[in-house]
């Protein structure tokens, strides 16, 4: 049992009130006695609304049931459902139009579009090499992924460098090079030498022409002597190219102009994650959770690992140096924007226990620990700067309409009283992926009106929500079919035009959700450009290799100017029209065309998904990783992809398309499948055949079978209980 502390009736996990006493407040100008009694007092007003706000989700639940329930039978009229939903208060009524007042937002999040990374805050390894991925090698990326084919006669040489393959990379960037950094003649493909002369790159091409950039300016700067330059900096659509010149290097010996990489400014911002992607159930986990964030914050984290025998230590890379065109000295930021994403409103934490001895909400904890963890950002004691204009960046999840929005803003402006900050200093992101806050989308961004700096969707929670929301309205259509119903273009379509029509363009961003599948980066590229081309400023990547690709998209197309179109098209931008098909729920049509081995099928895919996932969830406290599929394709899982398979085989049991000894037999079956996945990783514990003695392969049978009645359809309740069922085991 952690020892505790007291400090204004509240028990503080020893863990914690030592991180916070020796690490986080030494070097901020925060008392420490004062800290511990603001923190006590924002428990004691926020407590309360907490609690109401989960009363109303329920309520509302209920009252969605019972309507669907005494429907039945009936021919379903959308009007009389959405006349419902405003009764009881599910839809609220939309005031006039406004324009959001954020202001000091960091160009990273207003002004330019790239990618954006999401990563496990908990993992220090992968939050600092998603922190360093700003600045990602285009060689590298393509070299190492499946965008470049293979001739099946080519072999590797020089040391496992494929010179085929890597001539079959300089083309390709060569392509791009056109297309981003156009030449006022001729093509990159015939370049020798890149040059500088009267402060203008000139490019001598093979035909022995000297050609400039088609637009001058596109040149900012250079490493090296003018004479010859060992990089070559410009920008387009504002993001920097970079080329890279070495006569001398392996690389570059095979390029005629000794072109040796491109490296392009990839990941503009990171979201450092506490929430789905992590496994943190404890007061221990959490305090490992804020120390990885005091480190970005401070600019020392820093990780030792080893690979090939050999130990390297990671640490945040320091920002880029240059000469200027004039040949002043300029730098540019070698880290990523970091966001830190807090936890949503439903769940708890021991980190901290009322006098009562009741967990505290942890999304009010995480809102006061990240945010004076953050201070040392802006009080420039850090070794780097994150936020250049003094912001701190909290995305919100998981909140249900505007209510808890403004529960969210009331929250942020109490902590910036307590931590003596400027109002609307912490910026807030919506995540809208919650059917509640989709359908009331403009009256939630109006209650962060003066600090949203993001919003985005997140069709795999959402997703969830839709199943649980309208559980008992019918069975739901195939999972892998959900992608093509009417409510998922309304609620894509909706979200850019809603953001776009309060203000959002040139102060925040509009971002789209996740490339499940890591492995599959030619897909990516075919797929992702869709993101841009919708109006969205960022899109989330799953690799520092996956956001050096596809920022190559907002190369291609300039977002800002998407995003004029659109609110120019006064025909094609009015979102109310959307709303009918927002809240169509996608039920299965013809449930007799659906055979005995279709459901099986289908049963077969989201029990195996789920299983791959909760198995190392809960066994070994890995909150996101590359889960093989039932085809053994490597997709990103995480709580929202196992909220989706859980709620959409608990709403098939209650309808009767399965039953559950169908289920039962499915979970022992697909849990040997499982295990055999896995059976090269030394630490895993296998499920099969001791079913009953494994707490995974439990917490799995719970998330079916008890899933219905979990609030909103959430895994973590099971999840947190299981982990932390293992992990007492353990200790003991």
């Amino acid at each position: 049992m952690n020892k505790r502390i007291n400090e204004h009736e509240y028990k503080i996990a020893e863990c914690l009130h030592n991180l916070v006493n020796n690490e986080v407040l030494p070097g901020l100008q925060v008392n420490q006695q004062d800290f511990w009694s603001a923190v006590a007092d924002v428990f004691n007003e926020f407590i309360p609304r907490n609690k109401a706000l989960l009363a109303t989700r329920d309520s509302l639940q209920s009252k969605i049931d019972a309507w669907h329930l005494d429907n039945l039978g009936t021919a379903f009229s959308q009007q009389k459902y959405q006349k419902f939903l405003s009764e009881i208060g599910y839809l609220v009524p939309e005031q006039s139009d406004f324009q959001i007042t954020t202001e000091n937002v960091d160009p990273e999040v207003a002004l330019i579009a790239g990618p954006q990374l999401v990563v496990p805050l908990m993992n220090a390894r992968f939050a600092l090499n998603a922190a360093n991925a700003r600045w990602g090698s285009l060689y590298d990326a393509l070299y190492g992924s499946d965008v470049i084919v293979d001739d099946p006669s080519s072999e590797p040489v020089v040391a496992g460098y494929n010179p085929i393959r890597g001539k079959k990379v300089q083309s390709f960037v060569r392509n791009f090079l056109d297309d981003s950094l156009p030449l006022a003649q001729g093509s990159h493909h015939d370049s020798i030498k890149y040059k500088i002369e009267d402060r203008q790159l000139l490019v001598e091409l093979n035909t022995g022409k000297l050609v400039n950039l088609k637009e001058p300016e596109q040149f900012l700067g250079f490493n090296g002597s003018i004479e010859a330059p060992s990089a070559i900096l410009c920008i387009n659509n504002g993001l920097h190219i970079e080329i890279q010149i070495d006569k001398n290097d392996l690389i570059g010996q095979t390029d005629a102009a000794a072109v040796k990489d491109v490296v392009l400014e990839s990941a503009l911002s990171t979201i450092q994650d506490c929430e789905d992607s992590i496994a943190a159930v404890d007061a221990a986990d959490k305090t490992a959770v804020y120390e990885n964030w005091l480190g970005l914050m401070k600019g020392d984290l820093a990780e030792t690992i080893c690979k090939g025998g050999k130990q390297t230590t990671r640490t945040l890379n320091p920002d880029r140096s240059y000469l200027s065109s004039a040949g002043e000295p300029m730098s540019l930021p070698g880290r990523s924007l970091q966001f830190i994403r807090n936890v949503g409103h439903l769940m708890t934490t021991d980190a901290i226990l009322t006098a009562n001895n009741e967990e505290v909400p942890e999304g009010i904890l995480d809102a006061l620990i990240t945010s004076l963890i953050a201070l040392h950002d802006l009080n420039g004691s850090s070794k780097f700067v994150n936020s250049k204009h003094g912001s701190i960046y909290i995305v919100k999840p998981k909140m249900h309409g505007p209510a808890e929005v403004q529960f969210t803003n009331d929250l942020f402006s109490r902590v910036e009283k307590c931590l003596g900050l400027a109002e609307n200093t912490i910026k807030m992101g919506i995540m809208d992926e919650e059917r509640r806050t989709s359908a009331n989308l403009k009256e939630c961004i109006r209650a962060a009106s003066a600090r949203v700096a993001f919003i985005n969707t997140g069709f795999l929670d959402r997703t969830g929500d839709e199943i649980h929301t309208s559980m008992l309205a019918g069975p739901m259509v195939r999972k892998e079919l959900m992608k093509n119903e009417k409510w998922i273009s309304a609620y894509e379509n909706r979200n850019v035009l809603i953001g776009l029509k309060a203000g959002l363009k040139g102060k925040a961003q509009i971002g789209k959700g996740m490339w499940a599948t890591p492995d599959e980066m030619a897909a990516m590229l075919k797929a992702k450009i869709g993101h841009p081309k919708s109006g969205a400023s960022c899109a989330w990547v799953p690799s520092p290799t996956a956001a050096t690709l596809h920022v190559m998209h907002y190369h291609q197309v300039n977002v800002s100017e998407v995003q004029e179109q659109m609110l120019a098209d006064t025909s094609s931008n009015n979102y109310d029209s959307q709303l009918d098909a927002l809240l169509t729920i996608p039920l299965l049509k013809n449930i007799a065309d659906l055979s005995n081995q279709e459901r099986q099928n289908e049963l077969d895919n989201n029990v195996q998904g789920l299983l791959g996932y909760v198995v190392r969830w809960v066994n070994q406290g890995v909150g996101c990783s590359k889960v093989p599929d039932i085809d053994n394709v490597g997709r990103m899982e995480d709580r929202a992809t196992l909220r989706i398979s859980s709620q959409h085989i608990c709403n098939w049991l209650h309808h009767g398309l399965l039953s559950a000894e169908q289920v039962t037999e499915t979970l022992k079956r697909m849990a040997v499948v499982v295990d055999t996945q896995n059976e090269q990783d030394n630490t895993y514990i296998a499920m099969a055949p001791n079913f009953d003695s494994s707490l995974a392969f439990q917490a799995a049978v719970d998330l079916i079978f008890k899933g219905e009645k979990q609030p909103s359809g959430y895994t973590e309740p099971l999840l947190h209980k299981m982990r932390n069922e293992l992990k007492q085991s353990l200790a003991s």
